[in-house]
């Protein structure tokens, strides 16, 4: 199994007198932070829809409405934004560093389609945000019903992006 990469190897000082180990160490170490990104993003992206369940039940303009807007701004300004920012720029480190010298990761066909998939994750994102700020100003046009299922979007995006990480089917 591969574990470090070309591009550090050859970008670390001496990178031809032994320092394969300290390249590797340095892609598990990014390749970490990675998978902590990730699980700080997808946390928020599947406990900001359930906010707006909530958030749909409180009357608007009520200070309970307020204490939701302002949960929910926080959520995607101090976590969420910051951990989809990390993943990427981290994910894409990685896929650069991975076992092709030229190409990484790029020349794997199981990345060009979790790429598809993260774009997907990232448009929800997106969403996500244009919904908050429509509860911010009492503007919310959907159900409680609408963000129970959006809310499992991001799960089904996950599970198929771990699959094609851990599983690498093509």
């Amino acid at each position: 199994m591969w574990s470090g990469s070309s591009h550090v190897y050859a970008a670390l000082p001496g990178g031809t007198d032994g320092s394969f180990e300290q390249a590797t160490m340095l892609y598990q170490w990014i390749k970490a932070f990675h998978i902590i990104a990730v699980i700080t993003w997808m946390a928020g992206m599947l406990y900001l829809p359930r906010l707006f369940v909530y958030h749909c039940i409180a009357e608007k303009g009520s200070a309970q409405s307020k204490t939701f807007a302002l949960m929910e701004r926080r959520l995607l300004r101090a976590i969420m934004n910051p951990a989809m920012v990390a993943t990427w720029l981290l994910g894409l480190w990685l896929a650069w560093n991975g076992p092709d010298s030229r190409l990484g990761w790029f020349a794997s066909p199981w990345l060009h389609a979790k790429l598809v998939l993260v774009i997907a994750l990232s448009a929800m994102h997106g969403l996500l945000a244009r919904w908050a700020k429509d509860f911010a100003n009492d503007q919310n046009r959907h159900s409680q019903k609408f963000y129970r299922i959006i809310n499992e979007i991001p799960t089904v995006l996950m599970i198929g992006i771990v699959i094609l990480v851990v599983l690498k089917p093509f």
